[in-house]
């Protein structure tokens, strides 16, 4: 038995992953971490205990998906809360994200204010909503990174946040800026090679 293996756990790559634009192409249902989660902080563990099972999940519906054209409404709401979370998975190469700044990518998606967009908006309404939140709830950044955990406060307060952006968003009145200027949000996603947030699956 492999001495790595078994101290700090495997990762399995798969190819088809890779070529549909995963990357790093981890398969998240048979990979194993020892280390991660003892290398999290509460919050990232609050917003990913359930990530690597829900993406194993989302990967095998989506596999039986392919076979079937009569899904129920779950099943379709399943998958589409699978597509919404691999997107907001991606990053731009070059443009590391801070460990807070995963935590409300995530929670966002997982408390389904993201659920109404098009896949295609997912990275331009992440983009505009870290903006959102550095220039109006400081407050709350700032409580975040001082308790590193999401309390029912915090909580509650970032639902409310992302619930009243997401509307604005869909309505058309949120814009997200760039080095080069600013985009509405619906002229699409900002493009760049992408990869996947580190923190979060482990």
């Amino acid at each position: 038995t492999n001495c790595i293996s078994i101290t700090d756990g495997q990762i399995i790559i798969k190819t088809d992953l890779f070529n549909s634009g995963i990357r790093p192409a981890v398969n998240v249902g048979i990979s194993v971490s020892r280390v991660g989660g003892a290398a999290q902080i509460k919050a990232m563990k609050k917003v990913a205990g359930t990530l690597r099972l829900d993406l194993a999940q989302y990967r095998e519906m989506q596999a039986f998906a392919q076979f079937g054209s009569d899904l129920d409404a779950a099943t379709q709401a399943q998958l589409a809360r699978g597509e919404r979370l691999v997107e907001i998975l991606k990053q731009d190469q070059y443009q590391p994200m801070n460990v807070f700044e995963q935590v409300l990518s995530i929670l966002a998606v997982n408390m389904g204010h993201t659920d109404d967009l098009d896949v295609s908006q997912i990275r331009t309404f992440e983009k505009a909503l870290h903006q959102h939140l550095k220039a109006n709830h400081k407050d709350v950044l700032d409580q975040l990174r001082e308790k590193k955990a999401l309390d029912d406060e915090i909580t509650g307060k970032l639902d409310v946040i992302f619930g009243d952006f997401a509307a604005e968003f869909l309505a058309g009145v949120t814009s997200v800026s760039s080095g080069s200027g600013s985009h509405s949000n619906g002229a699409g996603k900002l493009e760049g090679n992408k990869g996947a947030h580190s923190g979060a699956a482990a």
